[in-house]
């Protein structure tokens, strides 16, 4: 008799393993195989699976205070969180609300954006992924699959083209051209500044394919919105903290958003969020308008200051920034060699390969699985997929992946190649 299972169907499955325990970029199953876990959650485990200084810092809140609900109690690791990442975060940003998710930061911060600006559109971008709720589910455009059979959704969102060379054909400076044309139509055409809030935008995409803005794309669109009086809400929920070899992705562009949004890699997997922004929006924020029950979770927050402490130590977003060169260096070597590697495209270790049908340039997604299938069974490496249209394998070790564990994972994909071709 098969045993019933009592977890939701709905839960797409990458993998199909049952793991036992996980160190560094290491998971073992409960049969005891390992593997080289190049996810990371998703981008969340940024120090790697049961960082020892995570794990005590856990330990030792628990013992402690399991629950201290914000709203009642002030629990004596807010503030310290909050001053820490006011020192990691650009200047404009120093005030700071703790949620839960990347969704749930992500639908606060326009919520802060409406109520500070009192406008009430919001600009998003093709290719976006903001989460599942109602509101961020309304924002995302990497794919109809995320959002198919849930209309009607929440109005007011309105879409402009990101700035991508891979889909227009056109080198980087055209493309960013075009995108910008795209937004200036957008204010022309569907939302006029004096009822837009705010844009947001993730500056390296994540689910729509691990493609980074171009810098002149994010100059523009920040002039922009500073000149019209729109707010810039940056979506650093997948690229912040060390993800592309800089604390976070607004670094590479050299501005200062608004508004942050901040998860996944902020406390090593415990589920912790946070937006970020000066305190002058903060106080536009009506008290009692947002909240949350887990919000600033002492146990999160005692996980988040542990990653950052690590994640700030000395030599570590420099050893970042080293693998994630290693790793990219070694993925355009081997576009070189095989055409099927359409793209090689992120920043840091945020890095996605775009495989396509070499005859005709077309998506390869079938491809794309029977590769991820080969280097998990065979490479013991485990990788996932991203894209609208499933052809974009992305790289996101955990950030304390070794160089041997670097060139294993690049072994493992060069294998895949070999294996899948046609």
């Amino acid at each position: 008799m098969t045993e019933k299972n009592h977890l939701a169907p709905v839960w797409s499955q990458l993998t199909g393993l049952k793991v036992a325990s996980g160190s560094g970029a290491i998971v073992t199953t409960v049969d005891g195989e390992e593997y080289l876990d190049f996810t990371s959650g998703i981008a969340v485990t940024s120090t790697g699976h049961s960082h020892p200084k995570v794990v005590e810092a856990i330990q030792r809140q628990a013992a402690r205070f399991i629950h201290a609900q914000v709203n009642i109690y002030i629990h004596d690791l807010l503030e310290p969180l909050a001053a820490k990442l006011n020192e990691i975060t650009p200047p404009s940003i120093d005030t700071f609300f703790f949620s839960n998710s990347g969704a749930e930061a992500t639908e606060g911060s326009v919520k802060l954006a409406k109520a500070a600006s009192k406008k009430p559109h919001i600009i998003v971008f093709q290719g976006s992924f903001h989460g599942r709720t109602a509101q961020t589910m309304a924002m995302t455009m990497a794919k109809t699959g995320y959002k198919a059979g849930y209309a009607p959704f929440p109005a007011g969102i309105y879409t402009s083209d990101f700035p991508d060379p891979f889909v227009t054909g056109l080198d980087e400076d055209a493309t960013t051209k075009l995108a910008l044309k795209s937004f200036d139509q957008v204010l022309a055409t569907q939302t006029a500044p004096t009822e837009t809030a705010a844009v947001v935008i993730e500056l390296v995409q994540g689910e729509g394919g691990y493609r980074a803005a171009s810098k002149a794309f994010v100059e523009g669109l920040y002039e922009r919105c500073k000149d019209k009086g729109i707010l810039f809400v940056a979506d650093e929920v997948q690229s912040g903290f060390g993800r592309t070899g800089k604390l976070f992705a607004v670094e590479h562009y050299g501005i200062e958003p608004d508004i942050m949004v901040m998860a996944k890699g902020i406390a090593s997997g415990f589920p912790f969020s946070a937006i970020g922004s000066s305190y002058e929006l903060m106080e536009k924020w009506p008290v009692g308008s947002h909240g949350g029950t887990y919000g600033g979770n002492p146990i999160g927050a005692a996980a988040a200051l542990a990653t950052i402490d690590i994640l700030t130590g000395e030599g570590f977003i420099e050893n970042v920034a080293a693998r994630g060169d290693q790793l990219r260096s070694g993925l355009e070597e081997l576009a070189k060699a095989y055409p099927a590697i359409g793209d090689v495209r992120g920043l840091g270790m945020m890095i996605g390969c775009a495989i396509v049908d070499p005859g005709t340039g077309e998506p390869d997604a079938a491809r794309v699985n029977a590769m991820l299938t080969h280097t998990r069974e065979n490479g013991k490496v485990i990788l996932l997929n991203a894209g609208t249209y499933n052809n974009i394998i992305r790289w996101m070790p955990p950030l304390i992946v070794t160089e041997s564990q670097i060139a294993q994972g690049l072994a493992a994909f060069e294998a895949a190649l070999k294996a899948t071709e046609k």
